[in-house]
């Protein structure tokens, strides 16, 4: 029998699975997404310890509950510590792990189930991940483990794209570079953010309200073929 055509509509209110949505980029995308009428529910620290691995399926579940069904994941939640090389072993791993898990694995479990649901209910959907600059220029020497995570999501994103096409699934990714962020606003007006900030061609880091303008854009309007892509929003801090 033919295989009956995919539903590429979206429902009247679309409906948003977002993680890390609770302060920053995530509360940012989080107000925009509800003012222009999407249903979102939103997760933070919480909701589970990302290092978890059944963490993902129950959040996933629970949205699910709550909202009829998920139209769009946004992995927003992320975490960006130091470690020096210099450190011992254990912790130098134990570090590397609790990134590659929280920023990495978290985000290709919640992908994983939201391409299940896509196909079980034979419907469109879309996925974006928030990446960034280090992605793609790398990072500083303390920071090996969040540049590799940050670039194994990049190439999750283009996977999911290449895969699920067909089947109208969508996947995009933004690369933000210094944002305004709690990770960031304490270390402003410090020698080390000067420095950052003179990296930057605007002069100055991006507001929250800048990436999201850029997710909420590839939530709810960006046309199918741009999937795969990833969205710079980085001040031509690093030009690709």
């Amino acid at each position: 029998m033919p295989q009956s055509p995919i539903n590429i509509s979206q429902p009247l209110l679309t409906r948003v699975l977002l993680t890390g949505g609770s302060r920053g980029i995530g509360a940012a995308i989080a107000k925009q997404l509800e003012a222009e009428g999407a249903l979102v529910y939103s997760t933070s620290s919480v909701n589970g310890d990302l290092q978890d691995a059944g963490t993902p399926r129950r959040i996933w579940d629970a949205a699910v509950a709550a909202l009829g069904g998920v139209d769009v994941l946004i992995n927003n939640a992320g975490v960006f510590e130091e470690v020096s090389i210099d450190a011992d072993d254990e912790k130098w791993l134990a570090e590397w792990d609790r990134t590659m898990r929280i920023n990495l694995t978290a985000s290709a479990n919640f992908s994983r189930l939201a391409v299940m649901h896509f196909r079980e209910m034979n419907k469109a959907g879309r996925i974006i991940n928030i990446a960034s600059r280090a992605a793609h220029r790398g990072d500083g020497p303390t920071y090996w483990h969040y540049a590799a995570s940050k670039a194994g999501v990049v190439a999750l994103t283009k996977t999911i794209a290449r895969g699920y096409g067909k089947e109208n699934i969508l996947a995009f990714a933004v690369s933000p570079g210094m944002t305004k962020t709690d990770m960031v606003n304490h270390q402003l007006g410090t020698e080390l953010a000067s420095k950052f900030v003179n990296e930057i061609p605007l002069g100055r880091a991006a507001e929250p309200e800048e990436i999201s303008e850029a997710v909420v854009f590839l939530a709810l309007r960006a046309p199918p073929s741009m999937t795969g892509a990833t969205l710079d929003v980085m001040g031509a801090s690093y030009v690709r």
